[in-house]
């Protein structure tokens, strides 16, 4: 069992920045590769950002590549996502997951454990 928790969202104005956290419970995190995904209400969960538990393999959603950066401090048991150029339609629950496959799936299905999530709002 891996416990994931998200930190780091918030309010912020279109054009600005902020870094997610996900700190997992286990010292085995680096075997895990690690996602992002995001989801508003009435809508499925959509994916943002992925990396492999070495890495040096990362996916990005089109709607954010170029403005949003995923790492990981293997560690620090730690995953982040950073999130420059916000716009209003950004706004979403942010979730992280994180999975045993040596892949970096872009499909929540594939995903075994997950975060509470974290809100972040954009103002326009």
């Amino acid at each position: 069992q891996v416990q994931l928790v998200e930190s780091g969202g918030g309010l912020v104005q279109a054009g600005g920045s902020l870094r997610l956290s996900c700190t997992a419970s286990r010292r085995t995190f680096s075997s895990y590769a690690m996602g992002w995904f995001r989801q508003a209400p009435g809508k499925e969960r959509e994916f943002v950002a992925a990396i492999s538990w070495s890495g040096g393999t990362t996916n990005y959603a089109d709607a954010v590549k170029g403005r949003f950066t995923i790492s990981r401090d293997n560690a620090k048991n730690t995953v982040y996502l950073q999130m420059n150029s916000l716009k209003p339609e950004d706004t979403d629950v942010y979730y992280c997951a994180a999975n045993r496959l040596p892949v970096v799936p872009t499909t929540a299905n594939a995903y075994i454990y997950w975060g509470q999530g974290t809100q972040v709002t954009v103002s326009s």
